[in-house]
């Protein structure tokens, strides 16, 4: 087997970065991967000043910007905008025509949401796309390496097990929130599964609430997605699981009819640093064989949307891979499955 792709190239000559949102998920992932890759930070913005400024010292930015329209006047730089979805659009309505913007999933609340901002980047010339990231992590590009290449051969199976105690209360914006889970965090798998073979034709759904979380409106779901007769796709999504780490699982196992892959993301295991992500792949009916990963979800796959991003600005990428025209199906898969689980199973008689 040929070595498998695993990270997107870095642009030859990246355009300065303004950050709006300082939370836990830029300190996190985002400025660590633009740090790695050397690219140039031109400030922050938070509406929190404080927290503006701590992450701004933690990483030797020079400028925290006073407001988002000082952010939003720094000429020839591509905007990332880390806030929760229901302030995006918000956000996208006050930026320079024609900017550059990664955002941070989802792309809104609702597909409703995810229409009006897909409207304002068009209307707006943005070139923008949505930092679903995990199809970017070495594990992820290396599997739709092998799969496009057609080592596995013909896509029969695909399942996603995720069995985690989340850490829910560092996301408090999500409580009282009308939904979590799906559309906040699992849907990185269903665009990852989309990534890897195609659109569902429709979706199976029931998402439920914990007792221990009564804030919370959903934090476990089983979903499955159509495609047919010939390839079977389920996820498996429960974020409360507290009985220790020993059954713990945060995998996708993908099978063709030529081999299979299964790929594991450590850190849902323990975030934000959990174990390091790791491969397997077996074809022809041969044994598993572990291929090394470069890096994990966290913090690598942080790396390839704003490559892509800068790198398509640039004309060195003809395609942006997570443009809000791809996302928008995602988010239309996460409206399916919401509508699913509330219209319920078919009654038994």
């Amino acid at each position: 087997m040929r070595q498998l792709l695993q990270a997107w190239p870095r642009p030859a000559h990246p355009r300065p970065i303004v950050i709006v949102g300082a939370g836990g998920i830029v300190r996190d992932a985002h400025l660590p991967a633009y740090r790695r890759l050397a690219f140039p930070v031109a400030g922050i913005f938070d509406v929190d000043r404080q927290q503006a400024g701590a992450t701004a010292q933690a990483f030797s930015i020079a400028t925290v910007f006073p407001s988002l329209e000082a952010a939003a006047a720094t000429p020839d730089v591509v905007f990332d905008l880390a806030v929760p979805g229901d302030q995006i659009a918000g956000i996208l309505e006050r930026l320079p025509r024609g900017s550059a913007v990664l955002m941070q999933k989802p792309m809104g609340p609702d597909l409703s949401a995810a229409r009006r901002i897909l409207a304002i980047c068009e209307e707006r010339a943005l070139v923008a796309a949505v930092n679903f990231q995990l199809r970017f992590s070495p594990g992820m590009l290396a599997l739709a390496d092998l799969v496009e290449r057609g080592e596995v051969g013909t896509l029969v199976d695909m399942d996603v097990r995720v069995v985690i105690d989340q850490p829910w209360h560092l996301w408090t914006f999500l409580r009282k929130a009308p939904r979590v889970e799906v559309v906040y965090h699992s849907i990185h798998y269903i665009d990852a599964i989309r990534a890897l073979a195609g659109e569902p034709r429709g979706v199976y759904c029931k998402g439920v609430a914990h007792p221990s979380l009564p804030d919370l409106r959903d934090t476990r779901s089983s979903i499955i997605l159509d495609y047919g007769d010939h390839l079977r796709c389920s996820l498996v999504l429960n974020h409360t699981h507290r009985s220790g780490p020993r059954h713990r699982a945060s995998q996708m196992l993908v099978e063709g009819v030529h081999g299979a892959a299964r790929v594991t993301w450590g850190v849902n295991l323990a975030y934000p640093s959990g174990p390091a992500d790791t491969m397997e792949v077996a074809l022809d009916g041969g044994d598993w064989t572990p291929v090394p990963l470069r890096g994990s979800w966290f913090t690598e796959a942080f790396e390839g949307p704003m490559s892509n991003l800068q790198r398509v600005v640039s004309g060195e990428d003809a395609r942006l891979v997570g443009s809000v025209h791809d996302a928008i199906k995602t988010m239309a898969v996460v409206e399916a499955c919401y509508e699913s689980s509330t219209r319920g199973g078919t009654p038994v008689r």
